[in-house]
């Protein structure tokens, strides 16, 4: 059984940095990482799948990159220059149907009530 953990959120100032890590169970897996913000749906922030294709949420413009440690059955989410914007609940997702359909630019799956806070403000 996958269990996921996702630590790293945070508060940050405007331009800051911030990593998320996504852990799991396994090793090589796919991640993809949703965020909801307060009276927002939910939206991709970044997938990569087990091949290390990446696709990456509109918003981020080369703000953001994603790096695997399979050693540690880790992926982490850099975020870098953050913005108020980027103020959300962030949650990570493997499974690999979640996966298959991030990359295909489907809708977001439902929230599985976990995540990390990440609040950018000065």
């Amino acid at each position: 059984q996958v269990q996921l953990a996702e630590p790293g959120g945070g508060l940050v100032q405007p331009g800051g940095s911030l990593r998320l890590s996504c852990t799991a169970s396994g090793s090589n897996f796919g991640v993809a990482w949703y965020r909801q913000a307060p009276g927002k749906q939910r939206e991709l922030v970044a997938v990569m799948d087990r091949g290390g294709s990446i696709k990456f949420g509109d918003f981020v413009k080369g703000r953001f990159t994603i790096t695997r440690d399979s050693a540690k059955s880790a992926v982490y989410l850099h975020m870098n220059n953050l913005e108020p914007s980027d103020t959300a609940l962030y949650e990570c997702h493997t499974d690999p149907l979640t996966i298959l359909k991030a990359m295909r630019g489907a809708a977001a799956p439902p929230s599985r009530g976990q995540g990390t806070q990440v609040t950018v403000a000065s």
